[in-house]
């Protein structure tokens, strides 16, 4: 047998290998009912490589070589991929609202219902990560659907603002609302910036949810969390400074 039919080989006893373990693993979580502490870890681990995986993806831009592969024509602008290639916290957001939609599909389709079985062809993973290419265009649009209108209400805000009467003198006031403006602009996630000029605005964490179509309330405290976590950490910057 020649080194690339012996590599050849290893590979697919490697796969089936993996695949029996998986079988193992399904038998297991079955038996409890796909719930509990052992199914909590199994979806910890699995979200934890399914975040890994998506934000390569996303990196490398070959999520839309995927996608386009099951017919969803994403059909990126340039601006698209340098963002998901720069901003590491988009891809994170985008990897975490794409499988937080893909899971309980995941669960009833492959697992309750048996979809996933070892003579499939495919690891778990490996399933896992298809059903999630199925949710990432529709998260992708709503991401771009946020920044563009963002982008939009804040032009709108530069073109149209007139200062509001207060303590402050109209200089200093016009100075203020331009520097929250300039700090929103420098949120680099499109719906940390959402959630936080609407909770500026006096919006309700649900009626956020609602608008970022996120799927709990603990979503978009998660955002607001980080960001000011991060607003911390930078002004705790600027006073060492």
């Amino acid at each position: 047998m020649s080194i690339g039919h012996r590599k050849e080989a290893l590979r697919l006893e490697a796969r089936i290998d993996r695949r029996c373990s998986d079988e193992k693993t399904i038998g297991f979580l079955a038996a409890e009912g796909f719930a509990g502490s052992e199914y909590d870890r199994f979806v910890e681990e699995l979200v934890r490589y399914g975040i890994s995986v998506l934000r390569g993806w996303m990196h490398s831009g070959f999520i839309f070589h995927l996608v386009a592969q099951r017919g969803f024509g994403l059909t990126p602008h340039e601006r698209d991929l340098e963002e998901l290639a720069r901003d590491s916290d988009v891809r994170e957001e985008l990897a975490t609202m794409t499988i937080a939609r893909a899971l309980p599909r995941f669960r009833l389709r492959a697992l309750v219902e048996g979809g996933w079985t070892v003579d499939g062809g495919a690891s778990l993973t490996t399933y896992f990560m298809g059903a999630c290419l199925y949710d990432f265009p529709n998260e992708f649009r709503r991401h771009r659907a946020a920044r563009e209108g963002f982008r939009r209400a804040l032009q709108q805000q530069a073109e149209l603002y007139e200062p509001a009467v207060g303590v402050l003198s109209p200089a200093d006031q016009v100075v203020s609302e331009l520097r929250v403006l300039e700090d929103l602009r420098n949120i680099p996630s499109i719906r940390m910036r959402t959630a936080v000029a609407l909770t500026i605005d006096g919006y309700t964490q649900e009626e956020i949810r609602h608008v970022l179509e996120a799927p709990t309330v603990r979503a978009v405290e998660g955002l607001l969390h980080r960001w000011r976590a991060k607003a911390k950490l930078q002004e705790g910057g600027d006073r060492h400074e």
